[in-house]
């Protein structure tokens, strides 16, 4: 059995270079888990890949694994990467000790030893950047979240106030599906994913929809955030350091105490949209080599 498993989804080629450029960022800077395996969760029906970037993958070492969902599940936000975390964790049961999904636009920087679970923990997890539609814990919860919480059977001694990584608000459990890391045996993101697909189409959740789209944006998180509560208690999950999923497209709002001088100083981050931008690497400051790897590493796969 594998200590650990990293994995991801892509719905397209351009989100598989995307998923290949973090392939990549594990294997040049994962220190002891740069063999890691590395899995791309991929639709069945998904456009054929080029064969280059197929070739670009396998050579990174990168294992693609199809999963079931329907173009209707898809089309919702967010709805393909809570089905696909729930099989990857599924295929993992039997196969590592830990999994640690992340989204595509992920990169490791150093060694992540952080994500080894400490004895003890099941979830490890950042809380989200924002509140958006987070539940202040200054106020009972509201219709949303009574939703949330009856539909997932959650017990309120399992609700412990957190405070949002970015503005800094305390909030009920809200974590980032950002970067999510299981002891898999626990069936987690398998819970997750079934919840989901149970209740993201119910009736009740539509008046919300129809208020704001954050709602429609968000409940994957929301339903991951109920579904914990739900099968873990509080001593069973794991704050991860602030340096791990650090949100570099919030560089400028994240506060001063907890922002690093130097992009090099980060674990692992999320770029966001920021890899749409020509020169998003002069937002930090970034010490050789990795200055030039990142450089390098995005003209390679037409990022840049």
């Amino acid at each position: 059995m594998n200590d650990l498993v990293f994995a991801t989804m892509a719905t397209s080629t351009a989100a598989a270079r995307q998923a290949l450029l973090w392939a990549r960022s594990i294997r040049a800077f994962g220190g002891r888990y740069a063999a890691t395996p590395i899995w791309l969760m991929i639709p069945e029906y998904i456009e054929r890949l080029p064969t280059s970037l197929r070739l670009d993958l396998d050579k990174a070492g990168v294992r693609l694994l199809a999963f079931e969902v329907s173009k209707e599940e898809l089309d919702f936000p967010f709805a393909g990467k809570t089905i696909a975390a729930g099989f990857a964790e599924y295929l993992a049961q039997e196969r590592a000790a830990i999994l640690v999904w992340m989204d595509r636009d992920s990169l490791i920087i150093q060694e992540p030893e952080v994500l080894f679970l400490p004895d003890g923990k099941i979830f490890g997890y950042r809380p989200v950047d924002h509140t958006l539609i987070g539940s202040p814990a200054s106020a009972p919860p509201d219709p949303f979240w009574d939703l949330i919480y009856n539909y997932c059977a959650v017990d309120a001694q399992h609700i412990k106030p957190m405070r949002t990584s970015v503005d800094e608000k305390m909030i009920r459990p809200y974590f980032n599906a950002g970067m999510l890391v299981v002891r898999p045996r626990r069936k987690l993101l398998q819970t997750w994913s079934a919840n989901f697909r149970s209740y993201y189409t119910l009736p009740a959740f539509n008046p919300f929809y129809e208020q704001d789209f954050l709602y429609r944006l968000f409940i994957h998180q929301a339903v991951l955030a109920g579904t914990i509560l739900a099968e873990t208690n509080p001593q069973e999950r794991h704050e991860l350091p602030c340096l791990v999923n650090y949100p570099l497209h919030m560089h400028a709002s994240h506060p001063e105490s907890r922002r690093p001088e130097k992009l090099n100083d980060v674990i692992s981050l999320r770029y966001d949209t920021m890899a749409d931008e020509p020169h998003w690497e002069e937002t930090i400051p970034i010490d050789e080599p990795l200055q030039s790897w990142l450089y390098e590493q995005r003209k390679d796969i037409n990022l840049i």
